[in-house]
């Protein structure tokens, strides 16, 4: 049972102000609350950044609020500047873009990019904050994060020109990878996906959106990204033979039932993992984390990434935001949080 501290103001009493910062809590499963703490004064080496945005990343997030990180992952699945421990309470997320009020002479006013939880200001070392270029709005800078998977994802698939790219599950992350491949010519890439509404997105990336139940070009690759047991079976009977299903989803701690059965061997179909915590094996050797990041965030100047962003709240709304992704109702794409907001 996780008994919740109630020495902490309710949502309803916290207010940023000079001296403190509010922050977001998951203290159970679907419930949290925004907590008032003191901001740290930033040292040498360090600066303190004053949040404009932060961006809710559906897939990992729903995990931490439904309590289902496992027990084995609780210290992989840690958020660079996480507070507390898994499974409750904890202070989650990485997706934050906001401006230096404190720090070096050559960062103050800039507007940058924290691998940081929910929360109105915050200080961390000068190394961990990347600048974002004029060129790229506040707003979808959040983004920076999903690109930057679907870049490690899409050197792990390692498509050719010409190739047809199906991806299964058209949530955030497949459409960021359906996004970075609309620059490869000749790629032709269906996003295969139960919810028809999609389609507008789809055609703004410039993929073709099909159900799980019509017919799709035969692929040379293919990507699951769905986060269900049923989208990697059906990424199985869509890889071609001798093909290879790349996976993209992570399942937390729910079983996963899957058949190997039928035509799996006859076929020699593999099953491979891609996740963003290392750079993927193609390109590892002169690949940094750091320059990845890096190439996520010159390709967010192209405003197709737009199309990937969802709904915007208030701060305020994040602990229905934390109960809604627990629930299954949160927003498939980027929910971009607004701590301008009153």
């Amino acid at each position: 049972m996780v008994v919740m501290d109630t020495t902490w103001p309710r949502p309803s009493a916290v207010q940023p102000d000079a001296d403190s910062a509010v922050a977001l809590w998951t203290t159970g499963v679907g419930t949290a609350e925004l907590r008032s703490e003191p901001l740290r004064t930033a040292i040498e080496g360090e600066a303190t950044v004053r949040t404009l945005w932060t961006g809710v990343s559906r897939g990992t997030e729903t995990l931490v609020a439904r309590g289902r990180v496992p027990v084995r992952e609780w210290q992989r699945m840690r958020a660079p500047f996480q507070a507390g421990d898994f499974p409750f309470p904890v202070k989650y997320g990485y997706l934050a873009v906001g401006v230096v009020d404190a720090g070096p002479d050559g960062l103050k006013g800039r507007t940058v990019f924290a691998l940081h939880p929910h929360q109105s200001r915050f200080t961390v070392p000068v190394a961990a904050l990347t600048p974002v270029p004029d060129t790229v709005p506040t707003r979808r800078a959040v983004l920076v994060g999903a690109v930057e998977t679907a870049i490690n994802i899409v050197w792990d698939a390692r498509p050719q020109v010409g190739d047809r790219i199906v991806i299964v599950g058209a949530g955030l992350i497949g459409c960021a990878v359906a996004a970075v491949l609309n620059g490869i010519r000749g790629i032709q890439v269906t996003l295969v996906e139960v919810d028809a509404a999609r389609a507008p997105v789809a055609a703004a990336l410039g993929a073709d959106l099909r159900s799980p139940s019509e017919t799709i070009p035969d692929a040379d690759v293919v990507i699951e990204a769905s986060g269900a047991a049923s989208g990697l079976q059906w990424a199985l009977r869509a890889a071609p033979t001798d093909g290879e299903v790349i996976v993209a989803s992570w399942y937390g701690d729910e079983p996963l039932p899957l058949d190997l059965g039928a035509d799996f061997h006859s076929r020699r179909l593999t099953i491979r993992s891609s996740q963003v915590g290392a750079v993927a094996l193609s390109r590892r050797s002169h690949r940094t984390t750091n320059e990845r990041l890096a190439l996520a965030m010159r390709l967010l100047q192209d405003p197709i990434f737009d199309a990937l962003l969802g709904e915007t709240s208030s701060w305020r709304a994040l602990p229905a935001i934390v109960a809604s992704l627990a629930e299954g109702t949160g927003s498939p794409l980027c929910h971009t949080i607004d701590w301008s907001a009153e």
